[in-house]
């Protein structure tokens, strides 16, 4: 059984931050230090085909929520706090519904229960394009995307995952072949009859279109207890582009 890498910050109730798809534990490091400084132990954790954790040709949300047992089990944790974000938000709610013990309160950043039709196949093809034995730099890498992205926000976000495969190589942290294989899986809904009746937050961005009014019964459906608030000045990344109210929102939820 392999384990997912972390980054603990803190002391106090453990609370376990998911990060999103093709994104990774250090995309929280500022955030995950705020809430450490406010009495939690933050977890910040790479999902698998992420960040520093293992690659596997594995990956749909059953076995995403496993390795987070799996990892509990590792730190003889009993029960977490948990915040997650879209893809991560999926293997939180995941959790949260088939392991209700183990999550004391769950927060889900901009991702609803339901199912979403593939919808990131312009990034995939754009990443495609990167040819890692002509690219040597940052700034090359950059580039190329420019060709195919515009928003300089995605690109960056993207381009956290470059890394020195060895001297003189770069190359994407994540594993880009089995996640372009897995569209169809990052988009899947919870199951019909999956509920967590313990106190839930959902926040959406007001820019964003993931969570709608139209979302909000089949939400409650899964989520008795849930409420649902609106970031400002947000889009789906809502908690780079207003980390500010996420953090306060968030910090009163979990401190109530």
């Amino acid at each position: 059984m392999e384990l997912l890498h972390s980054k603990i910050l803190g002391e106090g109730k453990p609370l376990f931050i998911l990060h999103g798809f093709l994104g990774m534990s250090d995309n929280w490091k500022t955030l995950g230090n705020q809430f450490a400084q406010n009495g939690y132990q933050v977890h910040l954790i790479d999902q698998r085909n992420h960040g520093k954790s293992f690659h596997s040709p594995d990956f749909d949300y059953y076995i995403l929520s496993e390795d987070i047992v799996n990892y509990m089990d590792h730190f003889q944790i009993e029960n977490t706090h948990l915040i997650g974000h879209s893809m991560g938000g999926k293997t939180a709610m995941q959790l949260a519904t088939t392991n209700k013990k183990l999550v004391s309160k769950l927060i889900v950043a901009d991702i609803s229960p339901k199912y979403y039709p593939p919808h990131h196949q312009p990034i995939i093809d754009a990443l495609a394009k990167l040819d890692f034995s002509k690219i040597s730099s940052r700034k090359e890498a950059d580039e190329e995307l420019s060709n195919h992205i515009r928003e300089t926000g995605i690109r960056q976000f993207l381009l956290k995952n470059l890394f020195w495969v060895e001297q003189g190589k770069l190359g994407l942290r994540f594993n880009f072949e089995v996640l372009k294989d897995k569209m169809d899986e990052i988009g899947e809904n919870i199951s019909s009859i999956a509920s967590y009746d313990g106190p839930t937050l959902f926040l959406r961005g007001d820019r964003s279109e993931y969570i709608l009014p139209r979302d909000y019964p089949e939400i409650t459906k899964h989520f008795p207890k849930a409420t649902i608030e609106t970031i400002d000045n947000a889009g789906h990344w809502l908690h780079a582009e207003n980390p500010k109210q996420f953090f306060e929102k968030s910090l009163e939820f979990l401190n109530t």
